[in-house]
């Protein structure tokens, strides 16, 4: 029967697999990877010999059409990103689209996502929160800054490691610099941490302590 299975991939620890996960990824036809090479280690690893195709967001409306074609042709896939839930902040969305509208069943895996022990973790609100994922880098930016000013929500955010400064900074400049916050980064891994305080706290720690590694920033919403 034909399906597309999305897998959640580890984002550090290789542990955070699941049982399943390893099956399905055996088991399908195909699998659809973000990056071949980073995949590639991760299906050595668990001795997985399945056939993989790289699928990404410079192929994917190209790719997407002969994908759904060997679905609807009875065959089977799973789509990984590099590291992760697809289609969380990584290619995705798509495939999984027009598989839907072309009929063929999806199904998601649970599975490790970044964003999820970030906001645990972080201390602040979460029976109610908004997912911003990557802020625009230039265009639209400080107009979506200034529209979650006054959300009430606690927002969570992906950010990379040489804009995280400047994303605090101007967080601050329009939400102000006493709001709560917390930079998550590597979690994980060997090196996971997670540092809590105001926007200013976080913006004068980084400043002297240049982070690395992948980041989640949570923020506290707007209180009344």
């Amino acid at each position: 029967m034909s399906q597309l299975y999305v897998v959640p991939t580890p984002i550090g620890n290789l542990e955070d697999i699941t049982h399943r996960a390893v099956r399905t990824l055996k088991e399908v036809d195909f699998i659809l990877a973000e990056d071949t090479r980073t995949s590639g280690k991760l299906l050595k690893h668990f001795e997985i010999n399945t056939k993989m195709y790289a699928h990404h967001k410079f192929n994917e409306h190209a790719a997407v059409e002969k994908v759904v074609g060997r679905l609807e042709g009875g065959e089977t896939a799973a789509l990984i990103s590099d590291a992760g839930t697809p289609a969380i902040s990584d290619p995705g969305y798509l495939v999984v689209r027009k598989c839907i509208d072309a009929g063929i069943k999806v199904e998601c895996l649970p599975g490790p996502t970044a964003f999820v022990p970030a906001l645990v973790t972080a201390g602040l609100p979460n029976d109610k929160f908004c997912f911003e994922g990557f802020l625009p880098v230039k265009k639209g930016r400080k107009t979506r800054l200034e529209l979650l000013a006054s959300e009430p929500r606690t927002i969570v955010f992906y950010e990379s490691p040489h804009r995280l400064i400047k994303t605090i900074k101007q967080l601050g400049e329009v939400m102000g610099s006493g709001r709560q916050a917390a930079v998550c980064r590597e979690i994980s891994k060997v090196h996971e941490e997670t540092v809590r305080g105001s926007l200013k706290e976080l913006e004068e720690h980084f400043s002297k302590n240049p982070p690395k590694g992948e980041i989640v920033l949570i923020v506290n919403g707007q209180k009344d």
